[in-house]
């Protein structure tokens, strides 16, 4: 039977049930709902105690509250090196240093600690687990067995895929989300002034800093337009590519010259004695390479803005980025010289021995210096410049924050951590640390003594170009010299997991010749791995899936292009059809002004009248407007007209209907006297 809702319900009802059953499922209904309660609110504390467990949430919210997302992303992204520190950290502390630890020989030349190790990684640290000579191949004896080699390899080898898959995802996120998507009319003035405004921002100085930066980001949307429109002269634009060229000649010449400079003193035959000697003022004298690279670090970038200022940029966000493209070649340069250096001059050097702990220790030396120079900056650079410029020279006014220089000095100290993961498998912690203090020194120095910058470009854009250069040069960097160490160069023979082997990558083939004949894991290393023909194959479908991502992209480009062009039109469109609707209600109320009421002239035999009744003047129908007889519509005088024989010849005249213009006429003509 069909019934509605209601019925069933009533019949329900209606059936005869048992107090007990009817009171048993009451008290089930009760139950569940008050479990169900019970699990809501639980949900609810879980995730409102993961949001307090979540690292620095609370005090990120403090800092973009109050100097905006532009200076809240050199954090987000300081917070996400941690991340990859930590995991590195975690993984190396688990696979490596733990089995090493606990299954370790007795290693009795380990000289007592004298406190410079912290600052130069020799002596003490020299045979520890810090460094790549504190480990050994030997075969873990246990169930099963645990070999340190393969641990070793692979957990490096796992961390640094982990980590390039990682920036990979991260750069296209960020390249589609602020590039592709941000592109054309609709990312420009209107879009940022009506869009663009950072509602995380509470602090009433805050705020003034994002109206001025808005200010500054419209005035220069509208130059880039004015400049598009208006082009230099002949004349001019050779004057500038002089300028920008002999600008470039500079910075070259300024990073060359740095990099050979760091090459000559690596090369001293005085500092690479002191490797091998163990006393103190030899020790103290290994300090001077770090110490040379931190000094070059911070005053040639200093050059770099003073040879800018003989270049006339009229779009700031170009200068920000040559400004960093200069800084990554310098930097960039300098590791590139520091790991030439490394790999060309510690391997052949007998005196050396363990080569691998050696790299180790200067990129640790290069790091506490690096470490100890920021902490420098951040005193001299922003709390006196503060100091100075709040009581002695006030026209310096409160120092900006950097944002642009602050991030590559963490991509440069990121890129040692990647450099020296495999000759130090414990730099993470030293790296975590470093971190986590630049961040309190940093945001108290920020709260402090710095203010938000005025000319911060694209915020969101100029975050997309940190990532990228994160992964090239920087850790495409890192991964080719230690893919170069492991496939080229031969390990020590006196220390490390790697001794008596060609290579360290010859722990794979020694590994898959040890396994059964038919062992799927040797099958594939030997028959796809090894295979020139499977490369080929990769590189084949790499290149057609990065194809038809291209032509997906192109294509997604295209139809936001239409579908900004079709809501163009469709507001050129809106705008048409107001303005006809303007128009015609302007004609409708002028329409309306004449519609209330109709002007009749009645004559009688004495005198004319005027007579108002509610009627159409431009009736379908023949009608007699002037009717002259010996009769009235009414009896209520308005006036006499001046001249009865003219108006009533005018009357005559006009058989026909009247429109609006020709009854006006008439009103003002027979009517002028009253």
């Amino acid at each position: 039977v069909n019934l509605s809702a209601r019925a069933r319900f009533q019949a329900i009802q209606s059936l005869h049930m048992p107090f007990n059953e009817k009171k048993t499922i009451r008290l089930t209904s009760f139950i569940i709902i008050h479990l169900c309660n019970i699990s809501h609110n639980a949900n609810f504390y879980l995730n409102l105690n993961l949001q307090h467990l979540i690292i620095w949430q609370g005090t990120l919210k403090e800092i973009g509250g109050r100097f905006g997302t532009s200076v809240l992303s050199y954090f987000l992204f300081l917070k996400w090196l941690l991340k990859f520190n930590l995991f590195s950290l975690i993984i190396n502390f688990c696979f490596i240093t733990i089995p090493q630890i606990v299954h370790a020989p007795n290693i009795s030349s380990i000289t007592g600690f004298r406190g410079l190790e912290l600052l130069t990684g020799v002596g003490y640290f020299n045979q520890t687990v810090l460094f790549y000579g504190g480990y050994n191949g030997e075969v873990i004896v246990s169930k099963p067995a645990y070999n340190m080699q393969l641990a070793y390899f692979f957990t490096v080898a796992a961390y640094l895929v982990l980590c390039g898959v990682s920036l990979i995802y991260s750069m296209s996120r960020s390249f589609q989300k602020n590039f592709v998507l941000e592109t054309g009319p609709v990312s420009g003035g209107a879009w940022r002034l009506l869009c663009s405004w950072d509602f995380s921002v509470v602090n009433a100085k805050a705020i003034q800093y994002n109206k001025n930066n808005l200010a500054i980001q419209l005035k220069e949307s509208l130059s880039e337009r004015l400049q598009e429109k208006n082009k230099m002269s002949l004349s001019d634009r050779i004057k500038h590519l002089s300028l920008h060229l002999l600008a470039w000649l500079l910075s070259l010449g300024l990073a060359l010259g740095s990099g050979a400079g760091i090459y000559f003193l690596g090369t001293d035959p005085e500092l690479v004695s002191s490797f091998t000697v163990h006393d103190l003022g030899a020790e103290a004298s290994t300090l001077l390479l770090p110490v040379v690279v931190s000094l070059i670090n911070l005053i040639v970038p200093l050059l770099y803005s003073l040879i800018s200022k003989i270049e006339s940029y009229s779009n700031p966000r170009a200068k920000i980025y040559i400004s960093i493209v200069r800084n990554v070649i310098l930097k960039m340069s300098i590791l590139g010289i520091l790991c030439f250096y490394w790999l060309n001059f510690f391997p052949d050097n007998i005196s050396v021995g363990c080569w691998e702990s050696f790299v180790g220790q200067s990129v640790y030396r290069l790091l506490i210096i690096d470490f100890i120079f920021c902490l420098l900056g951040i005193f001299f650079g922003e709390f006196l410049r503060n100091v100075i410029g709040a009581m002695c020279i006030q026209s310096l006014g409160v120092p900006e924050f950097d944002i642009a220089r602050n991030v590559l000095d963490l991509i440069y100290a990121q890129t040692l951590a990647w450099i020296g993961i495999y000759f130090s498998p414990l730099l993470p912690v030293m790296q975590v640390l470093k971190l986590f203090i630049i961040f309190y020194m940093k945001k108290i120095s920020l709260s402090m003594n710095c203010q938000p910058p005025k000319h911060t470009g694209r915020a969101t854009q100029i975050q997309t170009v940190f990532i990228a250069l994160l992964f090239f040069p920087s850790f495409v960097g890192a991964l080719s010299m230690v893919a170069f160490t492991v496939w080229s160069l031969k390990p020590s023979d006196q220390c490390g997991p790697f001794q008596g082997l060609d290579t360290p990558f010859h722990i794979i083939f020694s590994w898959t010749d040890s396994l059964p004949e038919n062992h799927w894991v040797g099958w594939i290393f030997e028959n796809i791995l090894r295979s020139e023909l499977f490369y080929y194959l990769i590189s084949l479908i790499v290149l057609v899936i990065t194809y038809f991502l291209w032509q997906i992209t192109q294509g997604r480009k295209q139809l936001i292009k239409t579908l900004r062009e079709g809501i163009v039109n469709e507001g050129n469109d809106k705008a048409f059809l107001l303005n006809k609707l303007q128009n015609l209600q302007k004609e409708r109320r002028e329409m309306a002004s004449y519609r209330p009421q109709v002007l009749v002239l009645m004559c009688s035999a004495s005198s004319l009248h005027l007579v108002v009744i509610s009627k159409m003047l431009y009736s379908t129908e023949r009608e007699t407007y002037c009717n002259c007889g010996d009769f009235s519509l009414t009896n209520t005088r308005i006036g006499h007209l001046p001249n009865e024989d003219y108006c009533q010849g005018l009357c005559l005249q006009t058989p026909q209907p009247l429109n609006r213009q020709e009854a006006r006429f008439m009103y003002l003509t027979c009517c002028d006297g009253l």
